[in-house]
């Protein structure tokens, strides 16, 4: 094992045995490397590897600190990812979303709390009817974001939050190459949130894969009929 990820691994030991929780404060370099039998210059590498990914907190002047370990800020990390995959590849994070995003609809139809619909129900009618592209990426995004924050799970929103970013570019594509792309996105809003609002699990999980499916469907055909030129 390369001697990086020793240290790498030494840390999150520590960190996972509870013998450094949430907020707690590393030891000094020097200490740290001689207890664990590492180099000084693998332990600063391994911090560093470690800060990027959001487990430790580097402070200058102060020292080096585990973050409060929450799921968003750690899968932070996952979108970050995302974006260096190229186009090709989005319908692969499409189909983790289409597989992600129904049940937590259908959560969110049983957890979401009426001040929450109401929220959601003003995004809806707040897309206008000549929207732009840009216009109703937002609005998409913003729909689904309250509809995964409502589903009552950190965890599962933080993924489909992490999963947004090459989502956006196919709706950006989808709505630059389809006409009556917003008529469409408002349709099936509305659909979706009807469900919501009637507290219709089994409804809004079938809106919801339509309306992801719908996108991968189109995307995959896009990209096919690209690659066959």
């Amino acid at each position: 094992m390369p001697v990086t990820d020793e240290a790498i691994e030494k840390i999150k030991a520590m960190i996972v045995s509870g013998e450094l929780g949430p907020g707690a404060r590393l030891p000094r370099e020097a200490d740290l490397a001689v207890r664990l039998g590492l180099s000084r210059s693998s332990l600063r590498e391994a911090v560093k590897a470690l800060s990027l990914i959001r487990v430790l907190d580097v402070r200058q002047g102060d020292g080096t600190y585990v973050t409060s370990l929450q799921p968003g800020l750690l899968l932070d990390a996952l979108s970050f990812v995302v974006d260096f995959h190229q186009d090709a590849s989005v319908p692969h994070f499409l189909q983790v979303r289409r597989i992600l995003e129904p049940e937590a609809t259908a959560m969110a139809a049983t957890a979401m709390t009426d001040a929450e619909i109401a929220e959601l129900r003003a995004v809806l009618d707040g897309l206008p009817a000549d929207a732009d592209v840009a216009e109703l990426v937002a609005n998409d995004l913003e729909f689904h974001r309250k509809i995964a924050a409502g589903a009552g799970n950190p965890v599962l929103c933080s993924l489909l939050e992490g999963l947004s970013g090459p989502t956006a570019r196919a709706r950006v594509w989808r709505g630059l190459a389809q006409e009556g792309a917003v008529e469409r996105t408002r349709e099936q809003h509305a659909a979706i949130l009807e469900a919501i609002e009637t507290r219709s699990p089994d409804l809004a999980r079938s809106w919801a894969m339509v309306h992801v499916a719908g996108v991968e469907a189109w995307l995959r055909t896009t990209l096919g009929s690209a690659h066959s030129r």
